[in-house]
């Protein structure tokens, strides 16, 4: 029995940072209907390369109930309210206030389903001066400074993921979690509001307190602002592999091991980790010549023998033939798709459902 068996989730969803969570619940075995508008969630139609559907839907919606409402009909408003009646958890993103204007404001949920745990995500939260703002990801992360401490020293750069969606995510399904437990103490739910600004600024506490401190951030790319050497180096066959020096102590078995110069433990413009970032330039150049004269696997051996942190600047090929990737096969209308495993590893996970999948069987078990 997975853990969250017998458990109801509804929600009203789209995109990714909702869906982020509610996928996680239908993983952990509650039984998830995903409300659809009749022309389906826009993620559905992001891309086609996932056996002709979209990536993003196929990663974020295994194992839902697909069931689609035009909610400005009494009557399948209706059936949204005979869901929630029997529901745990409902989870929804839709704009703030838009859930009021349909008739499902929370402080009514709240009142007349008093074990219901609501789990609103937005983008700014409901009442401050951004409140009415669209919100997504790449919006979130120039708004938050994320984008200013990513990329080059040239310019700022988007994450290469939607990191801000995946993290608000994630913290509201651990809320959601948190809920449950506190709902079997107490036998009450939850009006749980999770924004995507307030997600990422909590990730952004080191950088915004190193600004606050009079020490800003620099962006430098594949490298830490904190710590050197930390970044990635060229080697004689083209490839790059990134270490991470940690101590002072790695960087004495670095110097006499992999660099040849054991003296440089010593030296006082690299000894310590703060002489190192304050030569960095040099401390960096040193770490490049020794690895430009030798080749990628005569260096991993090396460094995996040294004790020293390393890995590979690796592309999505590489990470498709990696040796450590974990797969799981997940059906969808348009054929199975290998997907990485989640980190939990559980199972089993059942398939992505085509729009609407469930509308006759959902409309039948609420009588509506």
């Amino acid at each position: 029995m997975r853990p969250l068996e017998g458990l109801l989730v509804i929600t009203l969803e789209q995109a990714v940072a909702a869906p982020m969570a509610s996928v996680r619940l239908a993983d952990a075995g509650a039984r998830v209907i995903k409300v659809e508008r009749p022309e389906g969630d826009f993620a559905r139609y992001y891309d086609d390369v996932a056996s002709g559907e979209s990536a993003y839907f196929v990663w974020l919606n295994r194992g839902k109930q697909s069931v689609c409402l035009d909610l400005s009909l009494e009557t399948d408003r209706a059936l949204l309210e005979a869901m929630l009646v029997r529901a745990d958890v409902f989870v929804q993103n839709l704009k703030p206030g838009a859930l009021a204007r349909l008739g499902f404001a929370r402080e009514r949920l709240r009142r007349d389903y008093p074990r219901l745990i609501l789990a609103s995500i937005s983008g700014y939260g409901e009442n401050g001066p951004y409140a009415d703002r669209k919100a997504y990801d790449l919006l979130v992360q120039a708004e938050s400074g994320l984008s200013s401490i990513t990329g080059g020293p040239q310019a700022p750069a988007r994450v290469g993921v939607s990191l801000v969606d995946i993290a608000t995510g994630q913290a509201c399904y651990q809320a959601i979690l948190e809920a449950l437990i506190a709902r079997g103490r107490t036998g009450q739910g939850a009006d749980i509001r999770i924004s995507m600004f307030d997600t990422i600024a909590d990730w952004m506490t080191v950088p915004l307190l190193q600004h606050e401190g009079g020490r800003p951030p620099e962006r430098i790319g594949l490298a830490h602002p904190s710590i050197a050497p930390y970044g990635a180096f060229a080697t004689a066959d083209g490839a790059a592999l990134l270490i991470s020096i940690q101590s002072d102590r790695e960087w004495a078995v670095l110097a006499a091991r992999i660099l040849g110069e054991a003296d440089l433990a010593s030296d006082p413009r690299f000894a310590t980790n703060v002489a190192r970032v304050a030569n960095r330039v040099q401390t960096d150049g040193l770490v490049a010549k020794a690895f430009s004269q030798q080749s990628a696997a005569a260096l991993s051996a090396a460094l995996e023998a040294a004790g020293i942190a390393f890995a590979r600047v690796s592309s999505m090929a590489d990470l498709s033939a990696h040796a450590d990737l974990k797969r799981i096969r997940v059906d969808t209308p348009g054929g199975p798709v290998a997907c990485p495993a989640p980190p939990s590893g559980a199972g089993p996970f059942a398939p992505v459902p085509s729009l609407g999948e469930h509308t006759a069987l959902v409309r039948r078990e609420f009588g509506k």
